[in-house]
């Protein structure tokens, strides 16, 4: 494994890194303004959810780290301690990434990139309107990370208003992950969409205490077959299985298959079982596969 100071790079150099490693990250357009009434429209990755009560979203305008200098958003900011923050989607990206151009002070980044300037309801920037989900922020907090290349500036923007196109709404009314069709930033010219074909369900130990890895059997745990994801599933199970329930998954017709082709076959017949506990996982069949993992354990 390489081991890295970070004293030893340059900004580029650990900014390279970062940004390949840390990743995906959700894309905020930000839209700011200052006191003369110039408006930025700018990307910014380096942006999450932190709160909900208060909702209050965070995003970093850091220093350039080529020359060290401020980005025109952080400087309105300082001036009119409003944005707003509009959600990015696929059908917006190559226009996303042309208004991140550094173009000189006064030049409105909507024009540029052809986006449509949609009046806010609560604050001064206007919206973008093509964004599927606008939320109109109020600054409350600006954090100064440092004066050198690459330095952030934590941008605390309180939520105040928020815009969906009804197009992304499921039948309840709730955004639909799918029809938001999302994208993320990765490193260096890397995004990445959020599209059916990558999307997947884990579910949540809220309500439920799950067993933990540690309960399984070493044979299980030590398993060959079975993936660090396999077994964070069946530790996610709330308890153990009685013997009498374990003992009935071997009438299971694709059980009973390995049990009879195994005979006398101990190896083979749990590496076997865990193929079949493995695949059970994969269709969300987690009790079963816990069941099937546990009779030659």
């Amino acid at each position: 494994m390489l081991t890295i100071n970070v004293s030893d790079l340059s900004p580029a150099q650990l900014q390279n890194y970062l940004h390949y490693a840390i990743a995906p990250r959700p894309i905020c357009l930000a839209t700011t303004i200052d006191q003369a009434g110039n408006v930025n429209l700018s990307p910014f990755s380096f942006f999450n959810l932190f709160s909900t009560n208060p909702p209050v979203c965070v995003f970093s305008p850091s220093r350039r780290v080529r020359d060290n200098t401020s980005k025109h958003t952080i400087e309105n900011i300082l001036e009119v301690k409003e944005c707003v923050i509009n959600i990015v989607n696929y059908d917006m990206v190559q226009q996303v990434s042309l208004s991140s151009t550094d173009y000189a002070k006064g030049i409105n980044e909507f024009e540029k990139a052809g986006f449509t300037m949609l009046p806010s309801e609560l604050v001064k920037p206007p919206r973008v309107a093509e964004a599927p989900v606008q939320m109109e922020c109020v600054v409350t907090q600006v954090i100064h990370m440092g004066d050198k290349p690459g330095a952030g500036n934590l941008v605390l923007a309180e939520i105040k208003r928020i815009h969906i196109n009804e197009a992304i709404l499921d039948e309840e009314g709730k955004i639909d992950q799918v029809k938001i069709d999302l994208v993320a930033r990765l490193g260096g010219d890397w995004y990445c969409r959020v599209t059916p074909e990558n999307l997947f369900k884990v579910a949540k130990p809220l309500t439920t205490l799950g067993i933990g890895v540690d309960a399984l059997p070493r044979g299980v745990r030590n398993s060959y077959v079975l993936t660090g994801n396999d077994l964070g599933m069946l530790g996610n199970i709330e308890k153990i299985p009685a013997e009498e329930e374990i003992d009935l998954v071997r009438h299971l017709p694709s059980v009973k298959e390995v049990m009879d082709a195994t005979i006398g076959d101990a190896i083979n017949r749990q590496r076997e079982l865990h193929e079949l506990a493995k695949e059970m996982l994969r269709q969300g069949d987690c009790m079963n596969a816990l069941k099937v993992v546990l009779l030659e354990s």
